[in-house]
């Protein structure tokens, strides 16, 4: 029988690169740069015919950088190599990641075409003078144009990227965001609080720093997101994640509860045959190594899977989802039983009301997401085991 697997594309492309941005991409679009790139991400998944032969893939998820800058038709080359490797699920999820001012009717198309069948829109704020700010390539009038051609084209699966906690902003002008988007009813909803990276424009900027909000107003955003989009029927099934009933993105799910993926392209993240790892960063080294077919060799910091990693990811990764982790899968999948090896931690927040746990599931309460950064960090094991 064979094993399920997701597949992560990188897609390093960008128009320009956001002021807060510290993701690997770069802005050369040019067709020669776009066709090297892509020539290589085929022989990549190439590579894989093989191992491929062992996986039904249930998920597809073309990121970046900005998926939707390739050029017409290099889309199309992508997932006909990708069906001519693979065997894809007939109901698998297949998404690519779209700003606006990048999405043309034709590109549309193409997508359908190739059987994507969710759309996730880099929006962020509704409000131009943000927009403007964060040093996105597109006004809030392009999204709209774009969102509703996406719905012409017949894409009933849309995702929305949306962004508090940025420089100027108050709860009034996010909830101008907020209420924007919720009347055009996307799917789903993702909804981030800005973070500052080292080494992007935003954290070198002085004056940006000083006019981002308090914690204590990043919080009354996160709050009033909440309550906004679960009286409006969406599930917030992540901590920064929202749904309509029936579609949770399937694809995150897969990172968040352990299961195998693979990822195709530059600096993509494997977990795969119980070890981790990631392709090369430099875009010369991985398309000379794709040409020589020495795939092995674009792979750097592979760490093989331990029973303490597994552990440790299964409760801080477990605990980012609202239903919280399982102490019948935990015991089913490590030979002991949560409150043995976690019991001192579990104890100690519950108390101080951070977590919920009925002996069978143990979740964060409202008050254990405002600080749950913290909290995950402490089911980290110090000695092996």
């Amino acid at each position: 029988m064979k094993k399920n697997i997701s597949l992560y594309l990188h897609i390093p492309f960008c128009v320009r690169k956001c002021r807060y941005c510290d993701f690997l991409s770069f802005s050369d679009c040019s067709y020669t740069r776009q066709k090297e790139y892509v020539t290589a991400l085929q022989e990549e998944i190439r590579a894989w015919k093989e191992a491929a032969e062992n996986y039904q893939v249930r998920s597809i998820f073309l990121g970046g950088g900005t998926p939707s800058v390739l050029l017409d038709g290099f889309v199309g080359e992508i997932f006909q190599t990708l069906y001519e490797v693979w065997d894809i699920s007939a109901n698998a999820e297949i998404t690519i990641e779209a700003n606006p001012g990048t999405l043309t009717r034709q590109k549309l198309i193409e997508y359908r075409t190739c059987g994507v069948n969710r759309l996730s829109m880099g929006l962020q704020s509704t409000v131009n003078q943000e927009l403007q700010c964060l040093g996105r390539i597109h006004t809030y009038e392009q999204f709209l144009a774009n969102y509703r051609m996406a719905r012409e084209e017949g894409f009933r699966n849309i995702n929305v990227d949306l962004m508090s906690a940025l420089p100027g902003q108050n709860l009034h002008s996010y909830g101008q965001t907020l209420a924007r988007i919720v009347k055009l009813e996307p799917e789903h909803i993702s909804a981030y609080s800005l973070i500052i990276e080292p080494g992007t424009p935003f954290a070198e900027d002085t004056e940006i720093l000083k006019q981002l909000p308090s914690e204590e107003a990043e919080r009354r955003m996160y709050h009033y997101t909440n309550v906004i989009l679960q009286s409006l029927g969406y599930e917030r099934y992540e901590i920064s994640n929202y749904s309509k009933p029936g579609y949770a993105c399937y694809h995150n799910q897969v990172y968040w509860t352990g299961g195998e993926y693979l990822g195709l392209g530059l600096g993509a993240s494997s977990y795969w045959n119980e070890m981790r790892f990631h392709n090369t960063e430099n875009p010369e080294k991985y398309i000379q190594k794709i040409k020589e077919k020495q795939i092995e060799a674009i792979w750097e910091d592979i760490v093989p899977d331990t029973r303490r990693s597994r552990m440790e990811e299964f409760m801080f990764l477990g605990l980012r989802l609202m239903r919280g982790v399982s102490a019948t899968d935990f015991e089913e999948r490590f030979g002991i039983t949560m409150q043995e090896q976690y019991g001192t931690v579990i104890d100690n927040y519950v108390e101080q009301g951070y977590l919920t746990w009925n002996q069978e599931r143990l979740r964060l309460t409202e008050r254990g997401i405002d600080v749950s950064n913290r909290i995950m960090a402490d089911f980290l094991i110090e000695e092996d085991i």
